[in-house]
């Protein structure tokens, strides 16, 4: 199991990071990416603290921390820019918090996300065949999500996906220990997302990838 899209306390999740990679660690997961959200005041904060928590952590757990950012509620213009700065400041995966249908994330962030090479578009709501078909081309995963509300889209983005060839992970976008997907249950998601089984397995390989870098 693993999970590319997660929050600690060092935005409005719920845990430390040992702990969430604790409690990660005994539901069986191989590799967490902790995402917290943030903007240009706070890039400089969150990610050199999550590069030290992994190399703290990791020499004792069975699950890899992955140093992750979610860029959240920025304007488009300024993702190309933060995306660049999060990956020199050690973030190994960027998550573009997508145009969610439950909060009011700007026109256009779905585009200057994918546009800035983004490793995954979270949450892409209501996203546009075009977009779809430029997240393909540029390699970006788009995410179905096990958030409520989030989740209220993930079948027109996996019918999307499956149109245009994208990619597609499946995260829990947690902020508190009952929000962490079990194995069972991201397969839900999946599968009530209109993946067959086949489609599941390559989803998985998909976050295998990621997980290890690209």
């Amino acid at each position: 199991m693993i999970d590319l899209h997660t929050h600690c306390l060092f935005s409005d999740g719920a845990l430390v990071p040992a702990e969430h990679l604790r409690r990660v660690a005994v539901l069986g997961y191989s590799a967490v990416a902790i995402t917290d959200h943030a903007d240009s005041s706070s890039l400089d904060f969150i990610i050199p603290r999550l590069v030290a928590a992994a190399a703290a952590l990791n020499p004792h757990s069975p699950t890899r921390l992955i140093a992750g950012i979610e860029l959240t509620h920025i304007p488009p213009a300024l993702f190309a820019e933060l995306t660049v700065q999060a990956r020199q400041l050690g973030a190994r995966i960027v998550v573009g918090h997508g145009e969610t249908v439950v909060e009011p994330v700007a026109s256009g962030t779905n585009r200057a996300a994918i546009e800035a090479g983004v490793d995954i578009l979270a949450h892409p709501g209501l996203l546009s065949r075009e977009d779809a078909e430029l997240a393909a081309r540029k390699g970006v995963f788009l995410e179905l999500s096990g958030r409520k509300g989030h989740s209220l889209t993930n079948g027109h983005v996996a019918a999307l996906a499956r149109a245009v060839g994208a990619r597609l992970v499946i995260n829990a976008d947690a902020h508190e220990p009952g929000d962490f997907l079990t194995a069972a249950r991201a397969e839900m998601v999946g599968r009530g997302a209109g993946l067959s089984a086949e489609e599941y397995a390559i989803v998985r390989r998909n976050m295998e990838e990621l997980a290890q870098g690209r």
